[in-house]
């Protein structure tokens, strides 16, 4: 029986002319053959997903965090889309009064999200701040961007002041998520700024009232920056358009495979909402009127968080799926003879089924409820949906967890600079294991050749450049228009990441542009390929590859 593919070509490939390369066709996904899906009527603008959703489920809970009495934790508490809008409305009118762009740096929460929402109604960026894209990353971001107006967690507020005095160019006001002493209102004064307690900031904004402002489609609602290869970070636009495009699109997907969300649904954010798959997934729920709880910021503690929450939807990175793993392969090693044998029976026969076209729910009911209810439960009970991205899933953790976890695995693939969601694998399609899935049903995609790594885009296996095209790109680099001209060509973006298509549709990233050394002899070598050829070797433990000046390649493996 021929595989069913979840692409369809909408243009036909381009042989290399005038010194520029081949390109492969242009194709999108099958659930957009009869053109892209429409925005949500009145959806112009991240305002109007928050604003919307109030109108429709005032009652609904929203925002949810564990209420910590005598240093335990107990259950979720939660504030209602009316509540949380009563308190963004305060934010936002005391924001107009301190500047245009504003700097929000911590972990996630409920003030985090409060005051995105505050910057999307008054029609401001809102620029994330974090420190893991290197020393000195908090103060590049600070003065590039210009920001007037930071709300920093409480306990980051020592690594603002670290950015003085030369963030105090623009930076004008401090606001903690939580409280300020003593010791920090005087340091803060000092550099000429003013600091405020979130309670604090709040009440200027009650005696005041500013008229919103229209939110156009093309204007930018957040700069978010990322690290590149060399240099300083990058400044992302991403505007109003690219979010409300990337949601209409992942809502006629998850129509199409019957998992659509509902305002039933409840999201642990876990992920840093600094990070644009994070922050397009809470837009997404907020679209819905679902739940948003928060973690407590703890690794370690992050089960109990689930099971206490008890979400349907789980989006991580795979280093998180990976622990899981283990710790599961451990616990069946450990476990007696009985019930080691019949953990593998169930898994053998519940993976046949699936194998032979079985749903995951339908391939084997008696080994979901004896053999694997205790993964399930573990997790919280409730899942019905894991989504891997920001880097590959092993193909072995993602087969397992298809099997055991009693809900859908999912691989992603996206950049900032695509607003995140791009190609995404399908649930109950085995075929797409090791794989990112089609791509989602708002984007074009084509390969383009790269002749010194011999990826021919127009081959019978099409490998190349992934290039990508539709209404989810950014705008451009902050104050990087040559940046920009670099990766934006005639439309398309390059990615930088070597694709090849599978019979199925779905993507296989299988390569890194820019991860090329050309040696002294004029070869090319792959330093990812070397790294994966060298770390399958069962004694080492970690592999570096450098390039010298003399372009010799050194190889240091630790074993």
């Amino acid at each position: 029986m021929a595989q069913q593919s979840y692409i369809i070509q909408v243009e036909e490939g381009k042989a290399a002319t005038d010194g520029k390369p081949s390109i492969g066709p242009v194709y999108r996904s099958r659930f957009a053959e009869n053109g892209f899906p429409a925005t949500v009527p009145g959806m112009d603008c991240c305002w109007d997903i928050f604003r919307m959703s109030v109108e429709k489920y005032p009652y609904n809970p929203m925002l949810g965090r564990r209420q910590i009495a005598n240093g335990k934790a107990g259950k979720y508490v939660w504030q209602t889309y009316k509540e949380v809008y009563g308190i963004v409305i305060k934010v936002g009118n005391s924001i107009r009064s301190f500047g245009r762009k504003c700097g929000i740096y911590g972990a996630n929460c409920a003030e985090w999200i409060m005051t995105m929402e505050a910057c999307n109604a008054h029609g401001l960026s809102c620029v994330p701040l974090y420190d893991t894209l290197g020393a000195g990353a908090v103060e590049f971001i600070l003065c590039h961007a210009e920001v007037s107006i930071a709300f920093v967690e409480e306990k980051k507020i020592a690594e603002i002041f670290k950015t003085f005095p030369n963030s105090t160019k623009y930076l004008r006001t401090i606001v903690s998520f939580g409280m300020v002493s003593p010791d920090q209102k005087t340091e803060a004064e000092k550099h000429g700024l003013a600091i405020f307690a979130w309670e604090e900031f709040l009440l200027l904004g009650e005696n005041k009232q500013y008229d919103l402002p229209i939110k156009k489609k093309n204007d930018v609602c957040t700069i978010m920056y990322t690290s590149g290869t060399t240099g300083d970070p990058k400044g992302v636009l991403i505007s109003n358009e690219s979010i409300v495009t990337l949601i209409a699109g992942v809502n006629s997907l998850l129509e199409r495979v019957n998992e659509q969300l509902t305002m039933k649904d409840v999201y642990i954010s876990y992920l840093p909402l600094a990070h644009i798959f994070d922050r397009v997934i809470e837009e997404l729920f907020i679209s819905h009127g679902a739940s948003i709880g928060f973690w407590r910021g703890d690794i370690k503690l992050l089960v109990e968080d689930l099971g206490e929450l008890k979400p349907s939807i789980f989006c991580v990175v795979p280093r998180v799926l990976d622990r899981i793993y283990s710790g599961l392969q451990q616990k069946v090693s450990e476990g007696s003879l009985l019930k080691k044998t019949l953990f593998n029976a169930a898994y053998s026969f519940k993976f046949y089924n699936m194998r032979n076209g079985s749903k995951h729910g339908d391939a084997s009911p008696f080994s979901d409820k004896i053999v694997f209810r205790q993964v399930k439960e573990s997790l919280g009970g409730n899942l019905r949906i894991i989504l891997s991205g920001a880097a590959p899933l092993s193909a072995h953790v993602e087969e397992f967890l298809r099997v055991v976890a009693c809900c859908h695995i999912m691989q992603g693939y996206g950049l900032t600079e695509t607003c995140a969601g791009t190609f995404v694998s399908l649930p109950n399609e085995l075929s797409m294991l090791g794989t990112v899935g089609p791509p989602v049903p708002n984007i074009d995609v084509r390969l383009e050749y790269v002749p010194e790594m011999g990826y021919d885009a127009l081959a019978s296996t099409p490998r190349g450049e992934i290039c990508l095209g539709g209404k989810t790109l950014f705008s451009g680099y902050y104050k990087r228009e040559d940046l920009t001209n670099e990766v934006l060509v005639d439309g398309w973006f390059h990615t930088g990441d070597i694709g090849e298509w599978q019979p199925n549709g779905s993507m296989k990233v299988i390569d890194r542009k820019k991860n090329i050394f050309k040696l002294s002899q004029g070869e090319y070598v792959s330093v990812e390929n070397l790294e994966n050829i060298y770390g399958s070797a069962s004694v080492v433990d970690s592999v570096c590859l450098l390039a010298v000046v003399d372009f010799r390649l050194v190889l240091s493996a630790r074993i």
